[in-house]
C-alpha cells in the first residue's frame, strides 16, 4: 500500500515586500512563523517564532548573520543562534526549531504547512 501526502501551503507576503536579512513573523495553520529573506542569496527561509529559551515569539526580530557560511539568526532576547536550514540550536545541542518549507510562486512567498 503507498501513502501520498500532499504538503499545504500557504501565501504569506509578496517576495519583495521582505527586506533582505530583517524578519516578518506569519500565522500559518495557526502557528507564528517567522520568515526571512537573505541578503547574500535571496533565499527564503521560515522556522519557528517562538524562542524556546525566553517563552516569547520574537524570533522574527533576531538577528540574522551566519556561522561559518551557515546562515543564522541570533535570538533577541538571549542572543542563542539557530541555524536557519536545520532550526538546530547552534548554542545547544538539545533545542531545535521547526523549520517550515517555503517557496516563490510568481513573486509570492508560500509556506508550507499540514498535509491534506
Amino acid at each position: 500500500m503507498t501513502t501520498t501526502t500532499t504538503t499545504t501551503w500557504t501565501r504569506v507576503c509578496a517576495l519583495d515586500a521582505l527586506v533582505p536579512d530583517r524578519g516578518v513573523a506569519a500565522l500559518v495553520d495557526g502557528h507564528q512563523v517567522a520568515v526571512f529573506r537573505l541578503g547574500g542569496s535571496g533565499d527564503v527561509h521560515a522556522i519557528d517564532h517562538h524562542d524556546p529559551f525566553s517563552g516569547a515569539n520574537v524570533m522574527a526580530r533576531g538577528l540574522v548573520g551566519s556561522r561559518q557560511d551557515v546562515p543564522t539568526v541570533a535570538s533577541p532576547m538571549h542572543k542563542q543562534s539557530f541555524d536557519l536550514t536545520t532550526g538546530q540550536c547552534l548554542d545547544d545541542a538539545d533545542v531545535t526549531l521547526r523549520v517550515w518549507p517555503t517557496r516563490v510562486v510568481d513573486g509570492w512567498v508560500e509556506i508550507g504547512g499540514g498535509t491534506a
